[in-house]
């Protein structure tokens, strides 16, 4: 493990030698929304405020849902061309109390479905395709109630007609001792045939603000990893990583330590090249990064620079407030990138109030540099929820990020320079229509191969359907396959480059276009 420490420490020979990409440079052009939204209220909307970002009516272009605490929430509808940048307010009832959502498709018949979560009882909604929502039907089984949800995930187990969901709870208001100690069951909802069980309740649990189901080790299961907040459970608690075939939370028994941290959301992806998720755990001080290993978790060095413990601008040297986190590859350069959003939870005096949002680039030799100030999107409003999504489809991952007490921000990525790209959307017959749990290899032509997990939950109270976004640097051709959720691999495939493909699940091995 040492050993492994201090060559991820080390600088590449190799890697030192490769050009750096230039800076991101990106454009503010929140204007273009049709309102100003805020993420506002009292101490229940301290946490939350996520977005989803998802295409609602199919014209394969991502609209944005905004939770909006207190104010109603907002669904804006993408009507973005070459010449013009622009959205719509889309037609919905008035959503209030909502802390965040998720898109998926829960009844498997292509259409993306909303799950919202709110200070009161969630709503489970269904798409209809033409970015309408409706309530789903009682004979689908799942009930909910008034408590304070925070996080959300799911997944497909076995071939299960419905997704197993996992809710995430924060404090329960309801306890004359709260709030400190007094946090809330999650809960599990599973499916039995076509409707829902009634939902288990995930004991102990600390106050929850992500949480993630993924194949973490690449053995066919995937666990929920949960992050929660230290500042409610105070003491006795920690994160948690649940195996779901015994449906308990593992312990040192089975390798996995004890942290405790001020745990507010998640972010995976493979930064270290051997084809297993890393993580990063944002927080009130350090976000912890945590490389995976064949037997668990590592910290990684502090030498990699990614632990944001402090605003990088200004003159304000308290520790910072961690959010929403996501990596993605911002100038196509095949090495993904790290966004955070920060920002005081409200007027907490021991941590910063003025704390800018991190745009992390990866270097050559997997470190990280710093950004967001030259990019121009280092605002420093209480930020809470985000996203990286190509709004314009033009191959550059733009970025909306919301605020609470503060309007939405939404920055289109102007960077030059960037290489070739491509993104990847997954279609297999029902259940399970977008292929959740399925692993994405792409290949390029020098022979490195990067690798993405395809999941539901994760950041910090929202989270995003979309194509699976590849940087390929100067490679001008790609080869992928797909490892589908019932491990069945295909076999590699060269792909167009530069565009957007739907992969199908034809026959066992074999992938198709469109």
């Amino acid at each position: 493990m040492i050993l492994r420490l201090a060559l991820f420490a080390t600088t590449l020979s190799l890697a030192a030698q490769a050009a750096q990409a230039a800076d991101p440079q990106f454009a503010d052009m929140s204007e273009t929304l049709p309102g100003a939204h805020i993420y506002d209220g009292n101490w229940e909307y301290y946490v939350g405020g996520g977005v989803a970002v998802f295409d609602c009516n199919g014209d394969n272009r991502p609209d944005i849902f905004a939770a909006g605490g207190e104010n109603p929430a907002s669904l804006w509808i993408n009507q973005i061309t070459p010449d013009d940048w622009a959205f719509a307010s889309a037609d919905i009832e008035p959503i209030t109390a909502a802390t965040g959502a998720y898109p998926l498709d829960i009844d498997s018949d292509g259409l993306l479905d909303l799950m919202v979560l709110r200070v009161d009882e969630n709503r489970l909604l269904r798409g209809t395709g033409d970015c309408k929502f409706s309530d789903f039907e009682a004979s689908l089984g799942f009930t909910t109630d008034d408590r304070w949800s925070t996080a959300f995930t799911a997944t497909w187990e076995g071939d299960n007609a419905l997704p197993t969901l996992a809710i995430g709870n924060y404090v329960d208001r309801a306890d004359p001792k709260g709030p400190f100690e007094a946090c809330d069951d999650n809960q599990l909802y599973r499916p039995n045939g076509e409707t829902y069980d009634t939902a288990l309740h995930l004991t102990p649990s600390f106050c929850a603000l992500s949480m993630l189901f993924s194949d973490w080790q690449r053995n066919g299961q995937a666990d929920l990893r949960v992050s929660n907040d230290r500042h409610y459970y105070v003491r006795g608690g920690s994160e948690q990583m649940w195996d779901m075939e015994s449906l308990r939370a593992l312990g040192p028994d089975d390798g996995w330590a004890a942290i405790s941290i001020w745990g507010m959301g998640i972010a995976s992806h493979d930064i270290t090249g051997d084809a297993r998720p890393d993580i990063v755990l944002t927080s009130m001080g350090d976000q912890l990064i945590q490389l995976t290993t064949p037997n668990g978790y590592e910290a990684a060095p502090f030498s990699i620079g990614a632990y944001a413990h402090r605003p990088f601008i200004g003159d304000d040297g308290r520790p910072s407030t961690g959010w929403h986190a996501q990596f993605g590859d911002i100038n196509n350069d095949t090495r993904a990138d790290l966004f955070i959003a920060k920002g005081n939870v409200d007027q907490m005096p021991g941590n910063a109030m003025k704390d800018p949002n991190n745009l992390l680039i990866q270097n050559p030799d997997r470190t990280f540099r710093e950004t967001a100030d030259i990019a121009g999107i280092a605002t420093t409003e209480r930020s809470r929820g985000g996203a990286l999504a190509d709004f314009d489809r033009d191959g550059r991952l733009d970025l909306v990020v919301v605020n609470r007490r503060a309007p939405i921000e939404l920055y289109r990525n102007i960077t030059t320079g960037t290489g070739n790209w491509v993104g990847v959307t997954l279609n297999q017959p029902a259940p399970n229509t977008f292929a959740i749990a399925s692993w994405i290899e792409l290949r390029t032509q020098d022979g490195s191969v990067a690798v993405q997990e395809v999941t539901i939950g994760g950041g910090h109270a929202g989270g995003q359907h979309g194509p699976a976004h590849f940087g390929l640097g100067p490679s001008e051709t790609a080869e992928l396959r797909v490892i589908w959720p019932d491990g069945t691999a295909s076999d590699w495939t060269q792909i167009p480059i530069n565009q957007y493909l739907s992969i199908a699940r034809d026959e066992a091995t074999t992938l198709t276009f469109h």
